[in-house]
């Protein structure tokens, strides 16, 4: 599908840090509001949630500001912003135990590096942190610039939706035997009410997960999963992102049904014009950020996909989330490596990249 793509940018980037799984808003002020996971490594123990801002439609960025760190590892976010303005962070946080890393393949990581964190997660202090463990709702009334303490609720990897009947809904995927779960609240503090099961259409070879929603505009809100191999290969043919809808605000859904879209995870929006933009990572070669667009955001056709990278060293990229700056101009920021030796998985480390592209005409 024939689309312009206006710019690439390094947004953040620096050799002492692992810089991943990023999730952008526009906030209720008109910023761009972006946060992002800083940590060592991939598996680092110890990650914290930072975020950074730019009040000229993603011309010029802040430094990043730590929104959530805690003493284990947070390494997981979303944003939601609410009709009054408030912004809600999803955050989850993993207490690692010492077999999380004993039992890694052998070639995962260097010895020494898995010596280290064995140590580190069996300090007292670390161990004594073990109560933060699991998912967490923060929240800012400021647009970012300060954050609320924070309560617990569901898991969200990009965000969830204000409903326009009212209210909030996630789609959350941690702790729900494999299945995606339907949570709704009237305030992101809770409490949380857990409406549906999405289930996995196939548990004994696959995973759902890392859901992402929206409401179209005819009111039906629609959701997107990853499909993951239980035996991990990132590059395997059958990883197409799998969809499904409600429209009753959530209460029922319909089973969830393939795509034609090869790739993962999902972010979606609506753009101006109504049509449905969803972009995912795609870690098959030539490894890049995709996009594509459907007009009623139920089917999607491989022949309206749009490659808007396929230059990276490896597979270590993606999440991509996107904002529409202007109508058809969309900024898509996600995370990848700079294009350094493809064997070169943990010397040189990912940063946060945008794209700045239009979309082809509706």
């Amino acid at each position: 599908m024939s689309a312009t793509v206006l710019s690439h940018r390094i947004l953040y980037q620096h050799p002492d840090h692992y810089c991943a799984w990023p999730a952008l808003v526009r906030a209720g002020n008109g910023d761009l509001l972006l946060a992002f996971v800083r940590t060592a490594h991939h598996m680092y123990p110890d990650g914290q949630i930072v975020t950074m801002r730019s009040t000229d439609n993603g011309e010029t960025w802040t430094p990043p500001a730590v929104a959530y760190d805690t003493p284990i590892d947070d390494r997981e976010c979303g944003l939601t912003v609410l009709p009054d303005g408030r912004i809600a962070m999803h955050v989850w946080s993993t207490f690692w135990k010492a077999e999380n890393f004993t039992s890694l393949p052998f070639d995962a990581y260097p010895p020494q590096l898995i010596a280290e964190w064995v140590e580190m997660v069996g300090q007292p202090a670390y161990r004594a942190a073990a109560h933060h463990h699991g998912s967490w709702v923060i929240t800012s009334d400021d647009h970012g610039q300060t954050w609320s303490a924070p309560t617990r609720g569901p898991d969200s990897v990009h965000g969830g939706i204000a409903l326009k009947s009212g209210g909030l809904l996630v789609a959350a995927y941690r702790g729900d035997a494999g299945n995606v779960s339907i949570q709704v609240a009237r305030e992101p503090g809770g409490p949380w009410t857990k409406t549906a099961i999405i289930p996995n259409p196939s548990p004994a070879t696959h995973r759902i997960g890392e859901p992402h929603v929206v409401q179209l505009p005819s009111g039906r809100v629609l959701v997107m999963l990853r499909y993951t191999a239980i035996q991990y290969d990132d590059r395997r043919d059958d990883l197409h992102l799998w969809a499904s809808y409600s429209d009753d605000d959530g209460q029922t859904w319909v089973p969830p049904y393939r795509t034609q879209l090869l790739g993962f995870p999902p972010h979606l929006t609506v753009l101006q014009d109504g049509r449905a933009l969803c972009t995912y990572g795609y870690r098959r070669k030539p490894f890049g950020e995709r996009a594509a667009l459907s007009r009623d955001g139920i089917t999607w056709s491989i022949a309206d996909e749009v490659v808007l990278r396929d230059d990276n060293g490896n597979h270590d990229l993606g999440y991509p989330a996107s904002v529409e700056l202007s109508p058809g101009e969309i900024l898509t920021v996600y995370y990848q490596k700079p294009a350094f030796d493809p064997a070169d998985i943990h010397r040189h480390k990912p940063g946060i990249v945008a794209t700045r592209w239009r979309v082809p005409p509706g």
